[in-house]
């Protein structure tokens, strides 16, 4: 009897010392949180264990938020002989299928991506060079180039982004450096130089223009002309600025758009010979109207022109001082005579996406705070009407954060869908240093890719199917996947990636490139390969994998715009040539000089799952993944 004695005292001892280190690394069950806003997906709930709410959360707060309000700095911990291992490693029966799969990458693998990445942006580009160029867009499954459709100058849906000015070539200079090929990004600067012309009869999109065109113009401009800025000396002989005059020319076809209006907002197209035509329609989008300050910024303190920058900023202003009183949202979709709104819809995706990203891009690169001053307002605001769910990503019980479409005047909910273009909205969490809100709402996104193996434009989270079904190679979960990783070098988002990568190879790759899914489903294609993805989804895809980029070695001294464009943090931006200067509001508090993610996440984090299995469970059932 005493040997049976020792046995269950030993087996007692085994299950208190794991008992222990569960609680100790924050593993165990989450202390609860009454969180006023259930929002019920009718999904299994990530419950914590009796016993452990109420008082004792207050006592003894999950190890994440400890570490987050004791700001402790990690980033410079890391080093090459730092064991990367999960903490679930002290306990390896523990371990479930999601760490098994997430919790390591081998170099090798990286390396074999970084080739995967680099081999599908050249099959799309060089086939486009073969096939297309001078055209706009490559059309891969018939091998063919694709330029405006001027025999029905109403389909906004090609005539709003090809203007018959070789669109891919000039979109994907950049890319070319990211890549490390000075020789062809030299060829492509000759031939941009020599063959573009902006003196069309196009009538383009403002916003489309002003993001694929003019933004890399600028930035390959300023790449080449600055060796400082971040792959070194790539001047080209005999350049003479000519893409700083073609960015000019272009901006300055753009201008007519912001005449004749009674708010200052812009007109959402122009014809690039005779300006506003004629029939234009009174209405725009907050997002094509208030995206424009980061590239006509930097042009305007490039030649010492502030015309462009005024233009811009106004009507970021004249957008903002539309927003709700009740709430602080936006709208959609604005009359730009009356000011009145015409879409009073306000979330985070199409319509709305890039005006949040380019307020706090703007404060980055030019440092005037009233940009700084708006994107935390909007953020704010954002955070109270859009997010519902459980309080905290990573802890707490309930429902999966979800940031929804609301009435911008009362918050309630107008619908149940959320779109593609919303999965940026985790990298620009990132960047404002939220990040643990960023794995969350990621984690969503991803889910829905494991399950369609691309992300519909359009997904119904209630019925937990598409609503719109095309994928049109769209870059903005690969961005959110890149940011993440360098955020928290947490081999979770190589696999993330991985998974991208191969099934874009799988899905969609066609004779001569990739094709936009015309169906996520049944995977039927449509003949046309956009020039982002070239631009933004290979490159992202590329610099994931690839850790010796020269961007990776700049102190983190670039951004990118929202078209994927590099752009240097150059002191040069926060100058003004000029004498006038913005009038703006002084903020209570003066925003951070720096924004760094260094304190958000603790070193066992990035060896480890960046959410718990248990909520990435629950966001898998709340996709409908087995």
């Amino acid at each position: 009897m005493q040997w049976r004695s020792i046995v269950v005292g030993l087996l007692v001892l085994r299950l208190a010392l794991n008992c222990v280190l569960w609680l100790a690394f924050g593993l165990g069950p989450s202390w609860g949180f009454n969180f006023p806003i259930q929002f019920s997906f009718n999904l299994p709930r990530a419950e914590p264990e009796p016993g452990h709410g109420g008082a004792a959360a207050a006592r003894h707060p999950g190890w994440s938020r400890r570490l987050y309000e004791h700001g402790e700095r990690t980033c410079s911990k890391i080093s090459a002989s730092t064991p990367k291992r999960s903490y679930l490693s002290f306990f390896k029966e523990g371990r479930d299928e999601y760490d098994r799969k997430y919790s390591s990458f081998p170099d090798a693998l990286r390396v074999r991506m970084r080739r995967m990445a680099k081999d599908m942006f050249y099959f799309g580009y060089d086939n486009y060079m073969k096939y297309a160029f001078p055209e706009d867009e490559l059309n891969p499954i018939d091998c063919e180039g694709r330029g405006p459709d001027v025999l029905n100058p109403s389909n906004i849906n090609i005539n709003d982004v090809l203007g018959n000015y070789s669109l891919t070539l000039i979109d994907t200079l950049d890319t070319l450096l990211v890549l490390g090929n000075v020789s062809e990004f030299h060829r492509a600067v000759k031939l941009v130089i020599d063959t573009v012309s902006f003196d069309k009869d196009s009538t383009v999109q403002v916003f489309e223009a002003n993001i694929r065109i003019l933004g890399s113009l600028i930035s390959a401009h300023i790449l080449l002309t600055d060796p400082r800025h971040p792959f070194g000396d790539v001047g080209l002989e005999n350049y003479d600025n000519e893409l700083l005059h073609l960015a000019h020319d272009l901006a300055v076809r753009l201008l007519p758009a912001f005449e004749n209006t009674g708010t200052g907002i812009p007109y959402p197209r122009v014809n690039l010979k005779s300006g506003v035509p004629p029939d234009s329609i009174n209405e725009t989008c907050t997002a094509g109207a208030g995206s424009l300050l980061v590239e006509f910024g930097i042009l305007s303190r490039l030649i010492g022109d502030s015309t462009f920058e005024w233009v811009a900023r106004r009507a970021v202003r004249a957008l903002w001082n539309l927003r709700s009183n009740e709430t602080g949202l936006l709208g959609n979709v604005v009359n730009i005579q009356t000011g009145q709104w015409v879409g009073k819809q306000s979330g985070l995706g199409a319509g709305m996406d890039s005006f949040y990203e380019y307020l706090l891009k703007s404060y980055i690169l030019f440092g005037e705070k009233e940009d700084y001053r708006m994107f935390k307002a909007a953020y704010e605001s954002i955070q109270s009407h859009l997010r519902r769910g459980r309080e905290a990503c990573n802890e707490g019980e309930g429902d999966p954060p979800l940031y929804v479409n609301v009435n911008m005047f009362n918050g309630q909910i107008m619908n149940t869908w959320i779109d593609s273009l919303q999965a940026f909205f985790p990298g620009l969490q990132v960047l404002n240093g939220d990040v643990e809100n960023a794995i969350c709402l990621h984690a969503f996104y991803y889910a829905i890719w494991r399950r369609f193996g691309a992300l519909p434009e359009r997904y119904n989270w209630q019925l937990q199917a598409p609503d719109v079904l095309f994928y049109p190679l769209r870059p903005e979960l690969v961005e959110s996947t890149y940011l993440l990783y360098q955020a928290t070098k947490n081999p979770f988002y190589l696999h993330v990636g991985m998974d991208i990568l191969q099934s874009l190879e799988k899905n969609t790759k066609v004779k001569c490139g990739y094709a936009t899914l015309h169906h996520v489903v049944d995977k039927s294609k449509e003949d046309r390969m956009e020039s982002f993805f070239l631009s933004e989804t290979c490159k992202y895809l590329y610099l994931l994998f690839d850790e010796d980029n020269p961007l990776h070695h700049s102190g983190s001294r670039y951004i990118f715009t929202t078209e994927g464009h590099v752009v240097p943090i150059d002191p040069r931006f926060r100058e003004k040539s000029w004498e006038e200067q913005f009038p703006y509001e002084e903020p209570t508090k003066e925003p951070p000089a720096n924004i760094s993610n260094c304190e958000r996440i603790p070193e066992e984090r990035r060896f480890a799952l960046p959410l718990k299995s248990m909520y990435m469970r629950q966001i898998d059932h709340m996709v409908g993944l087995s």
